[in-house]
């Protein structure tokens, strides 16, 4: 059995090879904050009888996956990013499902066309605009990020973090690579500081002075609005929805893949289909300050209350395939020096 909430797992992974399935389990590695993830569990054990069991990855979990093979104690794989879960299936340490709920309930642009993995949230990749500094529609494609009147004006973290070479990989969808390295050589042209920190970093710096606009996932103004501290960052800053010129904004997924061991795969697949519902979908958008993916669900309040877009129209499982050309185009403009 799994040690819930671990980061390492030592002897207790051992005894979860070693132990024999149990009916009632379910056994689940997150790359997701076992405080996120702790409520959508409870309501599917309150629900079925059915205990999950979770081993929280800061990372490596595709290494682990394929290191533990057919003995592997993991039932499911939870991560984000497209690139990621299209990871898990090219190492090959994941296997398709067939689900009518799981097919009825998961829009096609956001699950794997073979069925190796499907999305259960979804986040936009924003501009985060000083209030003060930047005027209504002074900003609104992706584009123009990398104009000249944005010179020293930008913050980002690093473009070789997963967020930011989902991103490129979009703007290779949309104009190439060579069209990409440029865009690329021009956002680098208009940053203020060196890529450094994380998300909620870039709108510190926003809030100090340091920058006008930056670029980041939804979901981290309402990790900064529950945040004593941070709450002034997120009050110096307006959401803006960019688009690409010719398609919408990028967005990117929280999602679940069944994995190849899979000693639970019954109760696996179970608790696949349970994510999939809307009572499950909403719990977990609202947690996550995320979007849910099935039709007829709503985003929470606060979500909502940011403001309507519609998504890019470019396949995310053909994004995720162009993270390789994304970073070495990444690092041909040594993005982050």
């Amino acid at each position: 059995m799994f040690t819930p909430f671990k980061n390492v797992f030592l002897a207790a992974t051992l005894t979860a090879i070693a132990a024999p399935a149990l009916a009632d389990e379910v056994n689940v590695y997150s790359y997701r904050q076992p405080e996120l993830v702790a409520p959508l569990f409870d309501a599917f054990t309150a629900e079925t009888g059915i205990k999950v069991n979770v081993a929280f990855l800061k990372k490596g979990m595709i290494e682990k996956l394929v290191a533990e093979g057919d003995r592997s104690p993991a039932d499911l794989a939870m991560t984000v990013d497209i690139s990621r879960l299209n990871g898990l299936v090219e190492a090959g340490v994941t296997q398709s499902v067939t689900s009518d709920a799981l097919t009825a309930n998961i829009p096609a642009e956001f699950r794997d066309p073979e069925g190796h993995w499907f999305g259960l949230t979804s986040r936009a990749r924003i501009v985060y605009a000083s209030k003060d500094r930047v005027k209504d529609g002074e900003v609104t494609t992706y584009e123009d990020l990398a104009d000249p009147k944005w010179k020293g004006r930008i913050c980002i973290r690093s473009g070789t973090n997963a967020y930011n070479l989902a991103l490129t990989s979009a703007v290779i969808a949309h104009h190439g690579e060579e069209g990409a390295k440029g865009w690329l050589e021009g956002v680098k042209a208009n940053l203020a500081r060196k890529p450094s920190g994380n998300d909620r970093a870039q709108v510190k710096a926003i809030f100090s002075g340091e920058c006008d606009i930056s670029v980041g996932n939804t979901y981290y103004m309402k990790k900064m609005l529950e945040n004593e501290e941070q709450v002034a960052w997120a009050d110096s800053v307006k959401i803006v929805f960019p688009t690409f010129e010719n398609g919408g904004t990028h967005v990117n997924l929280s999602g679940v893949a069944l994995t190849k061991a899979a000693p639970n795969k019954e109760n696996a697949v179970k608790l696949m289909e349970w994510l999939s519902s809307g009572t499950a979908q909403e719990i977990y958008a609202e947690t996550n300050g995320e979007y849910p993916l099935k039709e007829g669900t709503n985003a929470s309040d606060l979500v909502a209350s940011w403001g309507e877009f519609s998504s890019d129209d470019k396949a995310l499982i053909d994004i995720a395939k162009l993270r390789p050309a994304s970073l070495k185009i990444t690092e041909q403009v040594n993005f982050d020096e």
